[in-house]
Order: structure tokens, then C-alpha cells, then sequence
């Protein structure tokens, strides 16, 4: 687990996913801001923060992207909001998407390590156990 918080995660998480379809993994404030549905201001004033914690390369006006070390958080969010999201679906059954993806990104911030290992364990069938 990182010691970002949760909105932070999310920025870099939204970042990750933009950047996926852009040209060299550059994206723009304004598309974090329709992305997530925020402010561009709001957007700015994370980006600072990123910036500033060495998760993002950027300049204000500028296109951004981010560092290894942001990659590296982001993907660790994403690869545990996509282990959620299949144990809701797959093992629980959970047929309501818009609500497993609303509680898959709520608690994808407060798993360890450990608990995301089992939730795999059980998803390819294997007991903790084992």
C-alpha cells in the first residue's frame, strides 16, 4: 500500500488510464478533468501535489505524464481494482456493474498486499491454505 490518499491514487489511476491511449503516455489537465469529472483547478492543484511527491513530470500548461514511480503505484491500484472487480462479479456473483465498480475503487485503497494475494488465491481456485 502507498501512503498517498485515496484522491491522490485516483488522479494517478486517471493519469494511468489516459495516458495508455496518448502518443508517449503524455496526457493533459483537461483530460484528467473530464475524465474524473472534476475542475481543471481541482486537477491542477493535484498535479502540484504529484509533482511534488516526484509521481508526475510536468509543468504548469503543459502535458504531463508519470514517473516510474507513479507508473508503478497506479498500476499496483489498477491491477487491485480489477482483482475486486472480478471477485465481486466472478465469486460473489455481485450483477449490479455500476455498484461493483463503485466499492471495487472504494476499497481498493485499504487492501495490503496480503489480502490481495488471497483474493487471487481464490480467484484461481487455491485456498490461502495452500
Amino acid at each position: 500500500m502507498s501512503n498517498l490518499n485515496e484522491s491522490s491514487e485516483d488522479y494517478l489511476k486517471a493519469i494511468y488510464y489516459i495516458s495508455k491511449k496518448n502518443k508517449g503516455g503524455w496526457c493533459s489537465n483537461h483530460e484528467i478533468s473530464d475524465f474524473m469529472k472534476v475542475k481543471p483547478s481541482s486537477v491542477t492543484g493535484m498535479l502540484y501535489k504529484l509533482k511534488e511527491n516526484g509521481l508526475i513530470i510536468w509543468n504548469p500548461r503543459k502535458a504531463l505524464r508519470l514517473t516510474d514511480k507513479g507508473k508503478v503505484i497506479a498500476q499496483d491500484k489498477v491491477d487491485c481494482y480489477n482483482v475486486l472487480k472480478s471477485f465481486f462479479s466472478t465469486v460473489l456473483k455481485i450483477k449490479d456493474a455500476s455498484l461493483v465498480e463503485e466499492v471495487s475503487c472504494g476499497i481498493e485503497h485499504h487492501i495490503t498486499p496480503e489480502i490481495l494475494e488471497s483474493l487471487q488465491g481464490v480467484l484461481l481456485g487455491k485456498s490461502s491454505a495452500e
